[in-house]
């Protein structure tokens, strides 16, 4: 072999790897488009990725993540979905706020988005149907609005002398109309009168706590927005300070020191939205993959916060709870 025909044959065997990897495939681009913080949803936010790695999708790996913090700044959704659309993501998460889900939405009728909301995905618009949701948009329903009656139930078993309930409400919600319907409905069936307090950011929370603390209602409930996830610490502090039982809608509140909570499994909710995350990315395509529906429910109880409230939680209570925080 002369030399000059082996140093072409060198060169072009050098530049085969390169070759090789020009032609893969770029690594797929998930955009995360959440209203809250990253610090008050990192249990959550691993759950996702949990939901993820099931699929065969591993972070850094084989798939990036571009996450968009509103921050509670929900007027920023439409701007930052926009900038995920222009990053030309593979598919749109949408895990918070209806609001979200409605930005992305807005921002994109080609590109799958994946939601996880607590209302209903077919009133709210986001699918033309839950077997087949048709579009580009699909999900995770956690059912939230309707375990609004059975929270106030297992509140007034709590307090059975208990006449006057109130409601924590974020009036800026698509979901409020169904919300307050449900909790007035829930109210009438067991003969209380439960009195609607608004609040749509953390100062209005503040204002609404001062509110109550006039009002001296014998308990609270609040209702399943994303906004009070976002700011559940900031809420059970207020119920602490007031001596005011609370009754919520996650687990996450009771373990912040919230009295109790009934509903779906945030988590698992977030771990399904991970999983239809991986499908959609595997090329399934989002008008084919039902909206699932939330299954795992769980009713937490804090005995020490009932200690410094000084309530006696009745055995019938203890014995259906799935988890006594002690």
């Amino acid at each position: 072999m002369r030399r000059r025909e082996f140093i072409t044959l060198l060169g072009g065997a050098a530049a085969w790897p390169l070759a090789a990897r020009a032609q893969q495939p770029a690594m797929p681009v998930i955009g995360y488009l959440y209203s809250g913080a990253p610090e008050t949803s990192a249990p959550w936010t691993a759950a996702f990725r949990q939901g993820l790695s099931e699929l065969g999708f591993h972070e850094g790996r084989n798939v990036a993540i571009e996450f968009r913090w509103a921050n509670n700044e929900t007027g920023r959704l439409p701007e930052l979905a926009a900038d995920l659309v222009h990053r030309r993501v593979a598919v749109v998460v949408a895990p918070g706020t209806a609001a979200s889900v409605l930005a992305a939405k807005a921002a994109t009728t080609t590109i799958p988005i994946v939601f996880r909301t607590g209302g209903d995905p077919v009133e709210l618009g986001f699918v033309t149907s839950l077997n087949r949701p048709g579009g580009n948009v699909t999900g995770v329903g956690a059912m939230s609005l309707e375990t609004g009656s059975k929270r106030l139930g297992l509140l007034r078993e709590l307090l059975p002398s208990a006449t006057r309930f109130a409601a924590l409400i974020n009036p800026d919600d698509p979901n409020v109309g169904h919300l307050t319907k449900d909790l007035q409905a829930a109210a009438a069936t067991i003969r209380r009168d439960v009195e609607m307090f608004g609040a749509s950011n953390s100062r209005e929370i503040d204002v609404a706590f001062a509110n109550l603390a006039r009002k001296r209602p014998d308990a609270l409930l609040v209702s399943s927005q994303g906004l009070f996830s976002n700011r559940r610490v900031q809420i059970v502090t207020h119920a602490t300070r007031q001596g005011l039982p609370g009754m919520y809608f996650v687990r996450e509140f009771v373990e912040a020191g919230g009295l109790m909570s009934y509903g779906s499994s945030t988590s698992e909710q977030f771990r399904l939205t991970g999983v239809y995350t991986g499908r959609v990315l595997k090329g399934e395509k989002p008008a084919d993959l039902p909206v699932l529906r939330a299954s795992k429910f769980e009713f937490i109880i804090n005995l020490q916060t009932a200690k410094v409230f000084g309530l006696d939680i009745p055995t019938s209570l203890l014995a259906r709870a799935d988890e006594v925080i002690e």
